[in-house]
């Protein structure tokens, strides 16, 4: 079994760390590919046009200088080039929630996204801000990731991937939610404005508005919300646009 992990908060992150240790309690080939240092909002960014580095840090651990997708595409085309692709990638643990619009924003989520573009199931992994390691952490996260493994049969198929996010205790209980809403990015703040140009800067954070049943009430309720998200799946488009257009070509 080769498991690979990767994150989007850099090699140095915590969460990292405590996502390798539970990782190898799956036991097999345990590979970790990081970004060198922490990434915010890099969604799916792959770096062309430039050189990238793989700089070993470990035994079968390298930092990347690229973006977080980088390091699947890296894993892939360089470390992995001859074969076998992972078993699994893990994505995580990182600093924070990751609900809602953050399904396009997030680089923990992207990695999952990138891996199932090779065919590799894929779970990533947040958690809230609010939470302090405790006694029995590990051993909640390492049953969680048993589970998941167990059950992969059930969950796993191309273009599909797991978004587990984590609350303040563990353990805690397994809910499916819906998917909420709560955007990053919904304000700027102004710094300096003339009539010729107007410096300006994004303004961190979300307002944690939630929903019965969705994501935000879920996680802040102490349960781990699991999302399997997917990108194969495609609405069928409206049959008057449709009837409308190719009408219009006669």
């Amino acid at each position: 079994m080769r498991i690979l992990v990767a994150n989007d908060d850099g090699i140095a992150a915590p969460g990292l760390a405590e996502l390798v240790a539970a990782a190898a309690a799956l036991g097999g080939e345990l590979w970790v590919v990081a970004p060198e240092r922490k990434w915010t909002a890099a969604s799916h960014q792959l770096s062309f046009d430039q050189d990238l580095t793989l700089s070993r840090v470990g035994e079968r651990a390298y930092a990347c200088s690229g973006a977080p997708a980088d390091c699947i595409v890296a894993a892939m085309t360089v470390l992995f080039a001859d074969g076998p692709k992972p078993d699994v990638v893990l994505a995580g643990i990182n600093d924070g929630r990751n609900v809602a619009e953050d399904i396009a924003y997030s680089g923990t989520l992207a990695i999952g996204r990138e891996a199932s573009f090779w065919g590799v199931p894929a779970i990533s992994i947040s958690r809230v801000k609010s939470a302090s390691h405790r006694t029995g952490d590990d051993a909640a996260l390492r049953a969680l990731l048993r589970t998941l493994w167990k059950t992969r049969g059930e969950w796993t198929s191309p273009g599909r991937w797991l978004a587990v996010n984590l609350p303040a205790v563990l353990p805690a209980p397994i809910i499916q939610s819906a998917i909420g809403r709560d955007k990053i990015a919904s304000a700027s703040d102004v710094v300096e404005r003339t009539p010729e140009r107007i410096r300006y800067r994004l303004r961190r954070g979300r307002a944690h508005g939630s929903q019965t049943g969705d994501e935000n009430a879920a996680i802040d309720a102490g349960n781990i919300v699991i999302v399997r998200h997917a990108w194969t799946d495609a609405a069928a488009l409206p049959e008057g646009l449709v009837d409308s257009w190719n009408r219009s070509l006669r």
